[in-house]
């Protein structure tokens, strides 16, 4: 009896095969998430600066003014936390720029736009992960508003010194404007496009060489005094350095695929609708002299207190 011999394992892939392999696979869905981002982002800003442009949105500040006015705040500082709300926090320190303010002031403005910003956008993320749109812009706001009164009372009255106000030239013609908005809209949908695909990339590349296990590890004390599970470790982390927008893409594919449990994936959103992004938008407002720990620490704080209120109450709440 002739005795076939045993067909051979086949050998392993190696690490440049399992690298372009982790790439092909992270790139259609981070393509597909960036249109989504830009079909939501760029038609809002056009409606926001067409708002700002026709008087609107000042118009709707002049309002709010007595209320900022028991914050510590001047009533022009209603005007950027509007434009926080509603873009992002380029658009809000653009307009701190062109404003007279201490730094006392500054501070009180970089934690509640820091809370709540860019709300539209980064709410659809959060409602596509599992929590719900509205309950997280309540959150955000107010929030952002408990934290302006209470920053009032507890920073230093001598933090009083200027920074300069920037010389912007502002137009008045709209045609100038229109072109200006549209530049701008390119530079940001290729910004979301290139970001998205490479933290797409990254993800990839981190779970097929084993080190989101690692980094999970790293962070699980942190986690712990959060309230978080450990399975939201790497979510954290992209939510910290590159915000909500960016990390849109990692936080729906991995809800998508079951690595992190929608309820998981709300508790992390409650954590990060108070602090996210603490790597570029903390260091713009350390910029223009914000102390980074007096924006940091109380979110950090606020952040930990709500994760480990919403727990209680969904233990309460289960039937």
């Amino acid at each position: 009896m002739k005795v076939t011999p045993k067909a051979e394992s086949s050998p392993k892939h190696s690490i440049g095969q399992r690298a372009l392999s982790a790439v092909k696979f992270a790139i259609p869905p981070a393509l597909k998430t960036a249109v989504w981002l830009v079909k939501i982002t760029i038609p809002l800003s056009l409606v926001v600066s067409l708002l700002n442009f026709f008087g609107v949105v000042g118009y709707v500040a002049n309002f709010l003014n007595p209320v900022f006015g028991l914050m510590g705040l001047p009533g022009e500082a209603s005007l950027v936390f509007i434009t926080s709300l509603f873009l992002n926090i380029y658009s809000a320190i653009a307009v701190i720029t062109q404003l007279p303010l201490t730094i006392r002031e500054i501070t009180i403005l970089a934690m509640m736009c820091l809370i709540a910003h860019n709300l539209f956008v980064e709410t659809a993320v959060q409602a596509k992960t599992g929590s719900k749109a509205w309950q997280i812009v309540l959150l955000s706001v107010s929030m952002a508003v408990i934290s302006g009164f209470a920053l009032n009372w507890l920073l230093p009255t001598q933090m009083q010194g200027f920074i300069p106000v920037a010389n912007v030239q502002v137009t008045t013609e709209f045609i100038p404007f229109i072109i200006g908005w549209a530049k701008s809209a390119v530079i940001l949908t290729l910004k979301i496009t290139v970001l998205v695909s490479l933290l797409m990339v990254m993800q990839q590349l981190l779970k097929e060489f084993g080190a989101i296990k690692l980094l999970s590890k790293i962070f699980s004390p942190a986690l712990k005094v959060f309230g978080l599970p450990q399975s939201t470790s790497f979510l954290w982390i992209v939510a910290n350095i590159l915000g909500l927008a960016y990390g849109s893409a990692v936080m729906v594919q991995e809800v998508r695929n079951g690595t992190v449990t929608k309820r998981d994936a709300d508790l992390l959103n409650y954590h990060i609708a108070i602090s996210h992004s603490n790597l570029e938008d903390l260091l713009l407002f350390v910029a223009i002299g914000a102390p980074a720990l007096w924006i940091l620490i109380p979110r950090l704080v606020i952040a930990a207190a709500v994760v480990w209120f919403r727990r209680w109450w969904l233990w309460w709440a289960k039937p």
